[in-house]
């Protein structure tokens, strides 16, 4: 294998691909690190409806069309998630999980994040089929119908009434009677004829054959079970960015989220963070390809100034 490349990327989601597309076309010597399958999540995306250009897609056409696109265009993709990396002068340093020790003089941390699961029967294998961590991707989906949002977060109410526009029914359960949004968005939410309250309550188990068809839900007071039929369920209690192999603390913001600037740089000259590993507002496959282009581009223009 090649141990030196102009510019290595770690993850293959929407916003390392676009990285490397842009990177690749400036006729860059690209390595793209991936430890599963190139697409990110976009490859466990039943539909996309709002990415520009098609009126709807599978995810998985997307993600491999993202993933043909950077290979046609000379792309090295290596199958190994990053373990560490250290900058030594102007080189980076990178260790694959698999042991094997790469260079570059450009680094593009794009290894997205994970979402946190509610770890109950169904909730893995209905994934994409009703199980949904992302209301503005799903919601045109169920419209008309009933759905679960979980969590008591300031996501889980702005998504409960995000998701009223669309469907006849939302129900919001949540373990306590106490919420962690401030008191005037879960009043709003509380005035919404749409939204129903499950409180003191958890789901236990998510039920379907190839789609979501019912949710239980336990009182934590009586422990009684109810089933409720429903198309879809919303789980939003946080998500947990992949970082874990960066040391330097001061790279990353308490959620472990890492800093950038309008350019996607980082304070560590040649290394730049796209997509949803990064501190952002918003995350979306759209967001994320831009995220990455912007990255992609910037290294091309660092490498072109160190030359």
């Amino acid at each position: 294998m090649n141990k030196k490349f102009d510019i290595i990327i770690a993850g293959a989601g929407p916003a390392g691909l676009s990285a490397a597309i842009y990177a690749a076309r400036a006729e860059m010597n690209v390595a793209v690190l991936e430890r599963s399958t190139p697409g990110g999540k976009v490859m466990k995306t039943a539909e996309v409806e709002n990415y520009p250009g098609f009126n709807t897609i599978l995810g998985p056409e997307l993600g491999i069309k993202f993933f043909e696109q950077a290979m046609n265009l000379g792309a090295n993709f290596i199958y190994a998630g990053l373990k560490s990396f250290k900058k030594e002068n102007d080189t980076f340093i990178v260790t694959l999980e698999n042991g094997e020790v790469i260079e570059s003089k450009a680094l593009i941390i794009a290894t997205g994040s994970k979402e946190n699961l509610i770890g109950v029967p169904g909730e893995v294998e209905l994934y994409g089929k009703g199980v949904s961590y992302c209301a503005a991707c799903d919601a045109a989906f169920h419209k008309g119908k009933e759905v679960v949002v979980v969590g008591g977060g300031y996501s889980a109410i702005e998504e409960a009434i995000f998701l009223t526009r669309f469907v006849n029914k939302v129900y919001l359960v949540h373990r306590r009677q106490e919420f962690r949004a401030d008191k005037k968005s879960v009043d709003k939410a509380k005035a919404n004829p749409k939204i129903e309250f499950i409180l003191d309550s958890v789901v236990t188990k998510i039920n379907g054959t190839n789609k979501v068809e019912t949710v239980d839900v336990k009182s934590l007071i009586t422990n009684d079970i109810k089933t409720i039929p429903v198309s879809a369920i919303f789980p939003f209690i946080g998500q947990t960015a992949e970082s874990k192999f960066i040391e330097d603390e001061k790279l990353m913001n308490s959620d472990k989220n890492i800093i950038v600037n309008e350019k996607m740089e980082t304070t560590v000259k040649g290394l730049w963070s796209a997509g949803d590993v990064r501190v952002t507002p918003f995350r979306q496959i759209a967001t994320a390809v831009a995220d990455g282009a912007l990255a992609g581009q910037e290294a091309v223009k660092y490498l072109e100034l160190l030359d």
